[in-house]
């Protein structure tokens, strides 16, 4: 361990056969420290060439996965001081696609999630419509639940297409969100995004454990890479437990 890194009770490792690529790896290795509490709330983590050092693995790779923390609001970075834990508020982004279990991690909040739906489907009138595809083309269809604190704040009903993701339904997304994964699969180049204010189903009441009157904000998310239209999710939130927020340059 480098000199002066006692303090960060340190006691990380990679796992060579993960599929995951190592940047995302090192990404969720560093929110999982700020979740347990070892590294705390406007605290300095190491430094990027003591991460280097421990986890053997390239400057990129580290400054690529400290830069995504600080855009997703994990991490604040000061030049010439170093990396410091941000505090959360309760909030997800508008213009961005960001990840909700690094967002709950960045609130120093545990995150847990709840897979109802993993399964193939052929896509009906509607569902052809949002991917581009023929009807009666086969897709990949997920439901899940997000938990912050164990109280659920998002349903996350998406569609895949399996042409350009085809082992999404091996995945397991009690450890691995459909966004991180989809992000290692395909980066997105573009993404469409749009906002409104429902009334949830009965079911979806049920999920998020609210009253069927409660106001939710719904996002439709879809997302391409290099104009492949790779997935299409519904988003939903209750109106009580997250704001949306976007910061934008005229």
């Amino acid at each position: 361990m480098p000199r002066g890194t006692t303090q960060h009770d340190l006691e990380l490792s990679l796992e060579d056969d993960s599929p995951i690529p190592l940047y995302l790896r090192v990404k969720q290795m560093i929110s999982q420290k700020i979740y347990e509490g070892t590294w705390a709330v406007n605290k300095k983590i190491p430094s990027e060439s003591e991460l280097v050092n421990l986890l053997g693995c390239s400057r990129m790779t580290v400054n690529r996965a400290l830069r995504e923390l600080t855009t997703e609001g994990l991490l604040v970075r000061i030049q010439g001081v170093g990396s410091f834990v941000a505090e959360g508020q309760g909030r997800t982004a508008l213009f961005q696609i960001n990840n909700i279990a690094d967002e709950i991690i960045a609130r120093n909040h545990k995150h847990h999630a709840k897979v109802l739906v993993l399964e193939q489907i052929q896509a009906n009138p509607e569902q052809s419509l949002l991917m581009q595809v023929r009807e009666g083309q086969k897709l990949f269809h997920s439901i899940i639940v997000h938990y912050e604190n164990n109280v659920p704040v998002q349903i996350e009903d998406r569609l895949v297409d399996p042409n350009i993701i085809s082992d999404y339904l091996s995945q397991d997304f009690t450890k691995i969100t459909p966004n991180a994964y989809l992000m290692s699969k395909a980066p997105v180049t573009e993404g469409e995004h749009v906002v409104t204010a429902i009334q949830a189903s009965a079911q979806e009441c049920k999920w998020l454990k609210i009253n069927k009157t409660e106001p939710c904000l719904l996002i439709r998310r879809r997302t391409w890479s290099n104009k492949q239209l790779i997935s299409s999710a519904r988003l939903i939130y209750p109106g009580s437990r997250y704001y949306l927020e976007g910061k934008f340059t005229p």
